[in-house]
């Protein structure tokens, strides 16, 4: 008989890591199956944003990604050597 009990849900930082790894891991399979990193960072975000929009709408989540251009221009999204 199969296990019809929810998982336990993980502390937030648990969630946040254990997603990042799935990510990750998905990310590198895609590329290795032949897509290029390019197509799947708009995939990702074309998904990460049609999930949020499903949650909150579309309005929170422009007001959410408003001042995404400054922080990208402030490098807050760019991985440095070292860091």
């Amino acid at each position: 008989m199969a296990d019809d009990r929810e998982p336990p849900i993980l502390p937030e930082d648990e969630q946040k890591r254990l997603a990042l790894k799935v990510i990750l891991e998905a990310w590198d399979e895609a590329i290795a199956q032949g897509a290029s990193p390019e197509i799947v960072a708009s995939s990702a975000i074309f998904a990460a944003l049609t999930d949020m929009i499903d949650i909150y709408g579309e309005s929170t989540v422009a007001d959410m990604v408003q001042d995404w251009p400054d922080r990208i221009r402030d490098g807050e999204f760019t991985l440095k050597d070292g860091a």
